[in-house]
Protein backbone atom coordinates (compact mmCIF):
# COMPACT_ATOMS: atom_id res chain seq x y z
CA UNK A 1 0.00 0.00 0.00
CA UNK A 2 1.12 3.55 -0.63
CA UNK A 3 2.63 5.41 2.28
CA UNK A 4 0.23 8.35 1.91
CA UNK A 5 -3.45 7.44 2.10
CA UNK A 6 -6.16 9.25 0.23
CA UNK A 7 -9.02 10.45 2.39
CA UNK A 8 -12.48 10.55 0.88
CA UNK A 9 -15.42 11.21 3.17
CA UNK A 10 -17.37 7.97 3.70
CA UNK A 11 -20.65 9.49 2.55
CA UNK A 12 -19.07 10.42 -0.80
CA UNK A 13 -17.72 6.89 -1.31
CA UNK A 14 -21.07 5.33 -0.41
CA UNK A 15 -22.93 7.61 -2.82
CA UNK A 16 -20.47 7.20 -5.69
CA UNK A 17 -19.87 3.45 -5.72
CA UNK A 18 -21.84 0.26 -6.35
CA UNK A 19 -23.39 -1.56 -3.42
CA UNK A 20 -20.97 -4.45 -4.03
CA UNK A 21 -17.85 -2.30 -4.37
CA UNK A 22 -15.11 -2.97 -1.82
CA UNK A 23 -14.83 0.82 -1.41
CA UNK A 24 -18.12 0.61 0.50
CA UNK A 25 -16.24 -1.11 3.36
CA UNK A 26 -12.49 -0.83 2.75
CA UNK A 27 -10.17 2.18 2.69
CA UNK A 28 -8.50 3.28 -0.54
CA UNK A 29 -5.40 1.16 -1.02
CA UNK A 30 -6.98 -1.96 0.48
CA UNK A 31 -8.44 -3.04 -2.87
CA UNK A 32 -7.41 -3.10 -6.51
CA UNK A 33 -9.19 -1.21 -9.29
CA UNK A 34 -9.80 -3.00 -12.59
CA UNK A 35 -10.57 -1.09 -15.80
CA UNK A 36 -14.02 -2.70 -16.15
CA UNK A 37 -16.12 -5.69 -15.10
CA UNK A 38 -14.92 -8.95 -16.59
CA UNK A 39 -14.21 -12.59 -15.91
CA UNK A 40 -11.09 -11.66 -13.91
CA UNK A 41 -13.27 -10.57 -10.99
CA UNK A 42 -16.61 -11.69 -9.66
CA UNK A 43 -18.98 -10.91 -6.85
CA UNK A 44 -18.16 -12.96 -3.74
CA UNK A 45 -21.33 -13.18 -1.59
CA UNK A 46 -19.47 -14.30 1.53
CA UNK A 47 -17.26 -11.19 1.32
CA UNK A 48 -19.90 -8.76 0.08
CA UNK A 49 -17.81 -7.39 -2.79
CA UNK A 50 -16.09 -8.29 -6.03
CA UNK A 51 -12.71 -9.98 -5.84
CA UNK A 52 -10.02 -11.06 -8.30
CA UNK A 53 -10.75 -14.71 -9.08
CA UNK A 54 -7.09 -15.76 -9.04
CA UNK A 55 -5.79 -13.77 -6.05
CA UNK A 56 -8.92 -13.16 -3.98
CA UNK A 57 -8.00 -9.47 -3.63
CA UNK A 58 -11.03 -7.16 -3.34
CA UNK A 59 -11.54 -5.38 -6.66
CA UNK A 60 -13.50 -2.34 -7.79
CA UNK A 61 -14.45 -2.61 -11.47
CA UNK A 62 -15.61 0.96 -12.10
CA UNK A 63 -12.66 3.37 -11.86
CA UNK A 64 -14.85 6.27 -12.95
CA UNK A 65 -17.11 5.66 -9.96
CA UNK A 66 -14.49 5.17 -7.25
CA UNK A 67 -12.32 8.05 -8.49
CA UNK A 68 -9.13 6.02 -8.86
CA UNK A 69 -7.40 4.95 -12.06
CA UNK A 70 -7.01 1.20 -12.60
CA UNK A 71 -4.22 -0.11 -10.42
CA UNK A 72 -3.05 -2.95 -8.21
CA UNK A 73 -3.13 -0.94 -5.01
CA UNK A 74 -3.67 -3.83 -2.58
CA UNK A 75 -2.06 -6.70 -4.48
CA UNK A 76 1.11 -4.97 -5.71
CA UNK A 77 1.32 -1.79 -3.63
CA UNK A 78 0.79 0.60 -6.53
CA UNK A 79 0.85 4.13 -5.10
CA UNK A 80 -2.47 5.88 -4.69
CA UNK A 81 -2.93 9.20 -6.47
CA UNK A 82 -2.71 12.23 -4.18
CA UNK A 83 -6.44 12.90 -4.66
CA UNK A 84 -9.23 10.84 -6.17
CA UNK A 85 -10.57 12.40 -9.33
CA UNK A 86 -13.46 12.02 -11.71
CA UNK A 87 -12.48 9.40 -14.24
CA UNK A 88 -14.05 9.32 -17.69
CA UNK A 89 -15.56 5.94 -18.57
CA UNK A 90 -14.06 3.92 -21.39
CA UNK A 91 -16.24 3.03 -24.41
CA UNK A 92 -16.95 -0.49 -23.09
CA UNK A 93 -18.79 1.08 -20.13
CA UNK A 94 -21.32 2.55 -22.57
CA UNK A 95 -22.69 -0.88 -23.54
CA UNK A 96 -25.97 -1.63 -21.74
CA UNK A 97 -25.30 -4.53 -19.35
CA UNK A 98 -27.40 -7.67 -19.02
CA UNK A 99 -26.92 -7.66 -15.24
CA UNK A 100 -29.22 -5.19 -13.44
CA UNK A 101 -26.61 -4.69 -10.71
CA UNK A 102 -24.45 -2.96 -13.34
CA UNK A 103 -27.21 -0.59 -14.47
CA UNK A 104 -26.15 2.27 -12.20
CA UNK A 105 -22.59 2.14 -13.50
CA UNK A 106 -23.88 2.18 -17.08
CA UNK A 107 -26.10 5.19 -16.38
CA UNK A 108 -23.19 7.07 -14.84
CA UNK A 109 -21.01 6.25 -17.84
CA UNK A 110 -23.69 7.54 -20.21
CA UNK A 111 -24.16 10.78 -18.25
CA UNK A 112 -20.44 11.45 -17.81
CA UNK A 113 -19.86 10.89 -21.52
CA UNK A 114 -22.53 13.38 -22.56
CA UNK A 115 -21.63 17.02 -23.09
CA UNK A 116 -23.57 19.30 -20.70
CA UNK A 117 -25.77 20.68 -23.47
CA UNK A 118 -26.85 17.11 -24.38
CA UNK A 119 -27.49 15.89 -20.82
CA UNK A 120 -31.31 15.98 -21.03
CA UNK A 121 -31.28 14.00 -24.27
CA UNK A 122 -28.72 11.52 -22.89
CA UNK A 123 -30.91 10.96 -19.85
CA UNK A 124 -34.00 10.47 -22.02
CA UNK A 125 -32.18 7.98 -24.27
CA UNK A 126 -30.67 6.11 -21.33
CA UNK A 127 -34.06 5.70 -19.66
CA UNK A 128 -35.66 4.43 -22.87
CA UNK A 129 -32.78 2.04 -23.58
CA UNK A 130 -32.73 0.65 -20.03
CA UNK A 131 -36.53 0.30 -19.95
CA UNK A 132 -36.38 -1.96 -22.99
CA UNK A 133 -34.30 -4.47 -21.01
CA UNK A 134 -35.14 -4.03 -17.33
CA UNK A 135 -38.28 -3.80 -15.20
CA UNK A 136 -39.49 -0.22 -14.67
CA UNK A 137 -38.87 -0.29 -10.90
CA UNK A 138 -35.24 -1.36 -11.48
CA UNK A 139 -34.68 1.49 -13.94
CA UNK A 140 -36.33 4.09 -11.69
CA UNK A 141 -34.36 2.98 -8.61
CA UNK A 142 -31.05 3.12 -10.52
CA UNK A 143 -31.87 6.50 -12.03
CA UNK A 144 -32.83 7.97 -8.66
CA UNK A 145 -29.60 6.84 -7.04
CA UNK A 146 -27.45 8.00 -9.95
CA UNK A 147 -29.15 11.35 -10.36
CA UNK A 148 -29.04 12.13 -6.64
CA UNK A 149 -25.27 11.86 -6.83
CA UNK A 150 -24.45 12.98 -10.37
CA UNK A 151 -26.76 15.99 -10.44
CA UNK A 152 -25.57 17.12 -7.02
CA UNK A 153 -22.13 17.60 -8.54
CA UNK A 154 -20.57 14.48 -7.07
CA UNK A 155 -19.68 13.06 -10.47
CA UNK A 156 -18.31 16.07 -12.29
Amino acid sequence: MASEEVYVPPEEVLAATCAVCPAQSLRYGAFDVAPRPGPESSYQPRLGWRADVSTGVPTCVHPYRVGLPPGRYASAGDPLPAQPSVQLPDPAALVLPDDPTLLEAWLIAVLRSAPPERMAYALFQAEATAAARFEPQVVVAAMRRVMSHELAGGGR
